[in-house]
């Protein structure tokens, strides 16, 4: 089996685990079997522990569930202000976030993260409560950087 296959069944099983056992997981749905791809909660801690907790943790380290599946570990996202000199590149980050900037991350395979990049690019951008959840993650991520 393909090392590519094998990381797509781990991030798809961290996402099942994390939609169906995660009290904020109540959204939209393609079917009553599968979880939402879109939680109701616009609280930026909420939206990191859906979307991005099962790669980067809940604390932003690095270290969550699914990095033993992982080609690349993922970067320590409370670092990435003293990475910057000081400060925080907001837009950049929302590209990261979206899969929208050109640059590539080696974990993510494409310049797109494996599952949420393609999701957030597919809402509606008129849709106001859109651009607040990537704003919100993206203020939260901001909100943990260490000194």
């Amino acid at each position: 089996m393909k090392l590519s296959t094998v990381l797509f069944a781990h991030v798809c099983a961290a996402f099942l685990l994390v939609a169906l056992c995660d009290p904020w997981a109540s959204g939209q749905t393609t079917s009553q079997k599968n979880p939402p791809l879109v939680i109701s909660s616009m609280y930026g801690p909420d939206l990191f522990a859906f979307y991005c907790a099962s790669c980067h943790g809940r604390d932003g380290k690095g270290s969550g569930p699914v990095v033993p599946a992982l080609k690349t570990p993922p970067p320590d996202l409370t670092t990435i202000t003293r990475r910057n000199s000081g400060t925080f590149p907001r837009a950049r980050v929302e590209s990261f976030v979206t899969g929208d900037g050109d640059r590539l991350t080696p974990a993510h395979g494409s310049k797109e993260m494996p599952v949420w990049g393609p999701i957030f690019r597919g809402l509606d951008p008129r849709d106001t409560t859109n651009k607040v959840r990537i704003t919100n993650i993206v203020g939260y991520i901001e909100s943990i950087q260490s000194e």
